[in-house]
């Protein structure tokens, strides 16, 4: 079994919103995906893109994907790397497929002299939170996320 990664193409956006799915199903939202073919499409293919994406492939076959995009750091002055997703099929769990996706995603963030290579993960998934700590990750326990959309975003721009 070969891994390798590689930037995603248009032609795999069929197959990264599926994965979006599969991890949303995964992560217990599995009605929660409002994101279509187009609106990937757009997001990660126009000019300038909002975010880029990696897939994994086992030998010749998609396996696997990251998105992320580009973040800064006032206390650093510096770029950063916010990883959104990272999804391996079940099937491919256990083979290095993870792995290899941080280690090109941790690669990218060096070679572009960001600062830091940050992302969340649910609470509850034991399962990764292990093997992130096993990569060198640090909980940013201290830190707790703020959310704004919806009526609420409206309300809050005096929209709504």
């Amino acid at each position: 079994m070969t891994v390798s990664i590689r930037p995603a193409a248009p032609a795999d956006v069929p197959v990264i919103l599926r994965f979006v799915r599969e991890l949303a199903a995964f992560e217990r939202a599995p009605d929660a995906v409002e994101a279509t073919e187009p609106m990937l499409r757009a997001a990660l293919f126009d000019q300038p893109p909002a975010a880029e994406a990696l897939i994994a492939e086992r030998d010749g076959a998609a396996v696997g994907f990251a998105i992320f995009y580009v973040t800064f750091s006032t206390w650093t002055g510096r770029r950063g790397l916010w990883l959104d997703d990272l999804y391996v099929a079940p099937e491919a769990r256990g083979h290095g497929v993870g792995a290899a996706l941080l280690a090109r995603l941790a690669g990218i963030a060096l070679d572009r002299g960001y600062a830091r290579f940050e992302w969340w993960v649910l609470d509850w998934n034991t399962p990764a939170i292990d093997f992130y700590r096993a990569k060198g990750a640090i909980a940013q326990d201290e830190w707790t996320v703020q959310r704004v959309e919806g009526a609420a975003l409206a309300r809050l721009a005096g929209r709504g």
